[in-house]
């Protein structure tokens, strides 16, 4: 698990690109501090596995899955990546809880100045907005940010000066694509209740039921 405060900005090295698979090496410090081969790290909010490591990089495998459902497959070289070391239970949760499991992505659809905040507006496919709420949390490319406005097509953060020095999200640019994991309890929810609503279903006693059961 991790958070979605940004530890450091790494830069992709090398990709080898194999059949449904990739193999990434990217350029790093801070993140390698007590990490060790078999760890995790939030690579732009995906969960990825070191594989191999060095004093200034590491090495992860990105399966068909990951490339189908992030930002990743378009890496390419020298391009910047938010990273975040998986969190310690005795960590203090700055943002909120991130698995690192990509939901979608999402694409910047207007990128506005007020003052010493920055407005990005983010167009995301309905699967992932009907669990973004007003006020709620979502990850962006592996940061923990505030929802300030959603509608059926588009949702809106406001980003501080902090987030925009520490993190590569104001590189980008309109129709750039962003990585998005929702907050992982709405969906708990909806499945729990999901699952009571089938089990009130199955349990329903009418009429069928009594004469199925040789009472009528």
């Amino acid at each position: 698990m991790f958070t979605g405060i940004v530890e450091e900005i790494g830069y992709v090295e090398h990709i080898q690109n194999g059949e449904k698979f990739s193999r990434i090496k990217i350029n790093a410090v801070k993140v390698l501090e007590q990490s060790q081969i078999g760890e995790s790290i939030a690579t732009n909010g995906v969960c990825l596995t070191i594989t191999n490591m060095t004093s200034g990089s590491f090495e992860a495998d990105i399966m068909a899955e990951t490339l189908r459902k992030s930002n990743l497959g378009s890496l390419r070289i020298g391009a910047a990546v938010n990273l975040e070391r998986a969190m310690h239970l005795s960590s203090r949760l700055g943002g909120h809880l991130v698995s690192g499991h990509i939901d979608g992505i999402g694409e910047m659809m207007s990128i506005t100045k007020e003052a010493a905040a920055t407005w990005i507006t983010i167009k995301a496919p309905a699967e992932i907005l009907r669990y973004v709420v007003l006020k709620g949390s979502i990850a962006i490319d592996g940061i923990s940010l505030t929802v300030a406005d959603v509608t059926k097509e588009y949702f809106k953060v406001s980003v501080i000066p902090h987030t925009k020095n520490k993190t590569t999200l104001l590189m980008k640019g309109v129709t750039d694509q962003v990585n998005l994991e929702v907050d992982i309890i709405g969906k708990y929810v909806e499945r729990l209740l999901g699952l009571t609503h089938e089990v009130h279903k199955e349990n329903k006693i009418d009429e069928d039921f009594l004469k199925n059961h040789g009472f009528m």
